[in-house]
């Protein structure tokens, strides 16, 4: 049988994420995925960032959510 996955999710406990597709932020990258994106968080929820360098404070627009991350790029 398979566990509850209690305690492994501490942020998504049945809530939907912070972001939806096409909402803008204006963002700080805090750090580097191991593709070379950058991430931000939002209410503590990871977006990748496409083409975007650490240190780098951008405008972003969500592209694709998922249950624990989004897709992002830089606004232009």
């Amino acid at each position: 049988m398979f566990g509850n996955n209690q305690g492994r999710d501490n942020y998504n406990k049945g809530s939907s994420a912070p972001v939806n597709e096409g909402e803008e932020y204006d963002v700080k990258i805090e750090d580097l995925g191991r593709d070379g994106d950058g991430i931000t968080r939002i209410e503590g929820f990871v977006v990748f960032v496409s083409g975007a360098k650490l240190g780098d404070e951008v405008k972003i627009k969500i592209t694709s959510t998922r249950r624990n991350f989004a897709f992002a790029e830089i606004v232009e």
